[in-house]
């Protein structure tokens, strides 16, 4: 079961609630009694563990995914073709 963060709109009580996804978002207050005790937006708590994510392959500048620091090279722009101006469109 996930686990919330609760605030009354009444009198400010704050708490980390652990419910199932179905239950309702707003119940009495624990603490006064109000039925203003709500589910609150709060951000994830969670960590992605192993290769493949980027805060182990791609934070420190890790183009490729390799553990070995290696970046991947980057083609050479083509030279114009004999017929091409400056400023075509295929360059």
């Amino acid at each position: 079961m996930p686990i919330y963060d609760y605030q009354c709109a009444s009198c400010g009580y704050k708490d980390e609630v652990m419910r199932k996804m179905s239950e309702l978002s707003t119940e009495a207050c624990p603490v006064c009694g109000a039925h203003a005790f709500s589910k609150q937006l709060s951000a994830p708590s969670f960590q992605l563990n192993g290769s493949g994510w980027y805060a182990t392959d791609f934070k420190n500048g890790n183009a490729t995914g390799k553990k070995d620091g290696g970046t991947e090279k980057k083609p050479e722009a083509a030279a114009p073709a004999a017929g091409c101006a400056t400023g075509c469109a295929c360059h």
